[in-house]
């Protein structure tokens, strides 16, 4: 079956052949030696000189670990879809006092707006959705910049899940401390891990905070990382992590982050010029994803059906998500897809049009 969801993405056999190593002892020098492979390519993912933490778990479980080990006071989330509103979401449910920023649906946050809410409260943790698989936006750093250079006292939190690996993240030239992905969407790997950069800030400021948690307490991994060189407190998913590192040494250093970056450019202008010709783009056209098009059921097809015309044909692809559900669906041209599987995609739609 051939994946076109906003996650999980198709993996390549090699990668996959991964998982056919022997398992090796977590608490070896080789697990070591695994980790800190995968801590330097992932600080070029990220464009970071920062920690890396990994977590066997979905990218869920670091936000959740990321706004309870940093905030000792209020939290703000600057949600632009669904994903956002499950971060503030996260915050409540561990008794955070987790104030939300919503842009309206197909848009960015303003940072007017947001320069508004910090000056109105005070927050010490500030969590922004990068990429909203929900609705295919891409939030603009560039111009949240400088409202994140005024508040340099606030840890700054970045949910980077679907574009980590799809477009560039430049962490550090940002002032973000903490940036947050998962391995099944734009780094083509299985599901099952996550991964968090982790700033000195974002330890002096965990180091204040109690009751962080245990299993997700990042200062915990932190920590375990320096004075274990390498290695986590909890058994990780080793097997995983030895696919991980194959595949980020492929993404970093046989690609080139510029090559795939470039490439999920072309894969997104293809798609949603063929989108635009056949339905409509969801969502500001000044701020659309790279890596996933949500695009409006213009033509009001009946998902289900549209849905199992492709799967007989070998393809998936996701309806809306939350209140867009049957509204729109999403699309996800991210990972190791390349272009002339976007053209194969296209070409079987327009043959399911036609029925």
């Amino acid at each position: 079956m051939k994946l076109f969801l906003p996650g999980p993405v198709s993996v390549r056999s090699e990668v996959l052949k991964q998982f056919e190593k022997p398992v090796i002892g977590h608490r070896t020098k080789e697990a070591s030696e695994v980790q800190k492979s995968i801590t330097i390519n992932m600080q070029k993912v990220f464009g970071t000189k920062e920690e890396i933490l990994v977590s066997t778990s979905s990218g869920t479980g670091l936000m959740e670990g990321a706004i309870r080990s940093c905030t000792k006071k209020r939290a703000l989330i600057c949600s632009i879809g669904s994903f956002g509103d499950l971060w503030q979401r996260l915050g409540l449910e561990n008794g955070i006092e987790t104030d939300i920023l919503r842009a309206e649906d197909g848009e960015v946050t303003d940072p007017n707006k947001l320069e508004e809410a910090l000056k109105a409260k005070e927050y010490d943790f500030v969590g922004i959705t990068h990429n909203e698989t929900s609705s295919g936006i891409l939030n603009n750093l560039d111009e949240l910049k400088p409202v994140i250079d005024k508040y340099s006292d606030i840890v700054w939190a970045l949910d980077t899940v679907s574009s980590a690996g799809g477009t560039p993240i430049d962490q550090d030239k940002y002032g973000i401390d903490i940036a947050i992905t998962s391995s099944q969407k734009c780094l083509s790997l299985v599901p099952g891990l996550s991964f968090a950069s982790f700033s000195q800030k974002a330890v002096e400021k965990a180091k204040t905070v109690e009751n962080r948690g245990h299993y997700f307490d990042l200062l915990l991994l932190y920590k375990y990382v320096k004075e274990h060189n390498y290695q986590y407190p909890s058994t990780p998913a080793i097997s995983n992590m030895v696919a991980a590192e194959y595949q980020l040494n492929y993404i970093v250093n046989e690609e080139g982050l510029e090559n795939r970056y470039k490439r999920h450019e072309e894969m997104s202008q293809y798609f949603k010029k063929w989108a635009n010709e056949n339905f409509e783009i969801f969502g500001n056209k000044k701020y659309l994803s790279p890596t996933i098009t949500c695009v409006k059921n213009t033509k009001n097809l009946e998902f289900d059906k549209v849905s199992q015309e492709f799967m007989n044909k070998g393809f998936l692809i996701s309806n809306g998500y939350g209140k867009l559900a049957g509204k729109t669906f999403r699309v996800g041209h991210m990972g190791d897809t390349k272009l002339e599987n976007i053209k194969e995609f296209t070409k079987t739609f327009e043959e399911i049009l036609k029925k």
